[in-house]
C-alpha cells in the first residue's frame, strides 16, 4: 500500500495568475532540461567532463527537444481536449490517429517502449495488451507525465490516475508507477509546496515496496551529498540501457532534492549525472520550473525554445510547448 502523506492544498481561482506562471514554468523547464541534457544521453559522468568539463548551459549548436517534449505536447493537448474524462480508449484513438495510422518517417529518437507499444498498435492489439513489451518498465511515460501535475495542481492522487489512463497503452509495472510519481511531484510543486512535500506527493501515489519508490526513497535521502552519492545510490550500472523508469524518476527528484528545488541547480545536477540525461533533467525541470515558476528559468535557456519540430511525431510539428501549458491552465477570462 502507498504511504500517506500530507496533500497540498488545491489553489484557489483567484491564484490564476500564479498558477499559470507555475504551469509555463513546469512545461517550459520540461523543454528546457530535455534539449539541456539530450547530448549528454547515455554517457557516464566520467565522458561528459571529459568533452565539455561541467555542463552549464547548452552545448549543441541547436538545441532543441527530444521525443520527451514532443510527447509531453501530445499528451497535454490530449489531456487538454478531454480532462478529467479521459479514458483508456481516447488514448488509444490518439496513438492511433496522431502516430500508429500515420506516415511516420524516419521516428528518429522515439524510445523502445514507444516501439514496441506502436508495433503492438498496428498489429491489432487493444490496451491493456498493446503495453506488453520488453520496456514497459521504461521511463517513456514519466517523460510525458508533467501535463497531468500541471492540469490537476493540487491534486497529486487525480494527476495520478489520469496519468496511469495514459500510460495503460503504453507501459505496465514501475513504468506506470514512474509516472505517476512524476505527475504527482508536478501536481504538489504547482502550489509552490516545499520540496519535502513534493517529494512526498510522489512517494503517496505509488506502493511503499515498489523499486520505484525504494529508488526515489534513497536518491532523496543521500542527495544533501550531491550528485555522485544520488547517482551511485539509484544506477543500475551492469544494464545496457538507461531508461529504466525507476533510476530515472529517482535521479530526477534526487537533482530536484539536493538543489532544494532550484531550477538551474536542479537541471544541471541531472545533466551532469548522464544516464537518460535529456529525461531526468526535463523531469527535474518540470518539478523545478512547476516549482519556481517559469520566471526562474534562465531566459537564455528558454528563448532557444521553439516550436516543436516534428523530428519523432511529426503531428507534433509547429505546437509549442507553451501553448499547451496555456490549454491546461487558462487565464481568469477563460474560466
Amino acid at each position: 500500500m502507498a504511504p500517506t502523506a500530507c496533500v497540498p492544498p488545491v489553489p484557489a481561482p483567484g491564484e490564476a495568475t500564479a498558477l499559470r506562471e507555475r504551469a509555463r514554468g513546469a512545461l517550459l523547464g520540461l523543454a528546457v532540461g530535455d534539449a539541456l541534457g539530450a547530448p549528454a544521453e547515455n554517457m557516464k559522468p566520467s565522458g561528459i567532463r571529459a568533452r565539455w568539463g561541467r555542463i552549464t548551459g547548452y552545448v549543441a549548436e541547436h538545441p532543441a527537444g527530444t521525443d520527451d517534449t514532443e510527447y509531453a505536447i501530445f499528451s497535454g493537448l490530449l489531456l487538454a481536449r478531454h480532462g478529467s474524462a479521459l479514458t483508456v480508449a481516447r488514448v488509444e484513438a490518439a496513438w492511433h490517429r496522431w502516430i500508429a495510422d500515420r506516415d511516420e518517417g524516419p521516428f528518429r529518437g522515439a524510445g523502445f517502449s514507444e516501439r514496441g507499444t506502436l508495433e503492438n498498435l498496428r498489429r491489432g492489439l487493444a490496451a491493456p495488451i498493446s503495453a506488453q513489451h520488453r520496456h514497459a518498465w521504461s521511463d517513456g511515460l514519466a517523460m510525458r507525465a508533467a501535463p497531468f501535475g500541471v492540469f490537476a495542481a493540487g491534486r497529486p492522487a487525480e494527476a495520478a490516475r489520469l496519468v496511469a489512463i495514459d500510460g495503460s497503452v503504453s507501459h505496465d509495472g514501475e513504468g506506470i508507477y514512474g509516472g505517476q510519481a512524476v505527475a504527482a511531484g508536478v501536481a504538489a510543486a504547482m502550489t509552490g509546496a516545499p520540496t519535502e512535500a513534493v517529494v512526498a506527493a510522489a512517494l503517496a501515489v505509488v506502493p511503499g515496496d515498489s523499486w520505484t519508490a525504494r529508488s526515489l526513497r534513497r536518491a532523496v535521502d543521500c542527495a544533501h551529498r550531491g550528485e555522485r552519492a544520488v547517482r551511485s545510490a539509484v544506477v543500475v550500472g551492469g544494464y545496457p540501457w538507461t531508461d529504466l523508469a525507476p533510476e530515472a524518476v529517482a535521479l530526477a527528484f534526487g537533482a530536484y532534492a539536493a538543489a532544494g528545488g532550484d531550477f538551474e541547480g536542479a537541471v544541471l545536477t541531472a545533466v551532469n549525472m548522464g544516464r537518460d540525461a535529456d529525461t531526468t533533467a526535463a523531469v527535474a525541470g518540470a518539478l523545478a520550473g512547476a516549482t519556481k515558476g517559469a520566471a526562474a528559468i534562465p531566459p537564455a535557456w528558454s528563448s532557444a525554445i521553439g516550436p516543436a519540430r516534428g523530428t519523432c511525431l511529426p503531428s507534433m510539428r509547429g505546437h509549442h510547448i507553451l501553448d499547451v501549458a496555456d490549454l491546461l491552465v487558462p487565464d481568469e477570462g477563460a474560466r
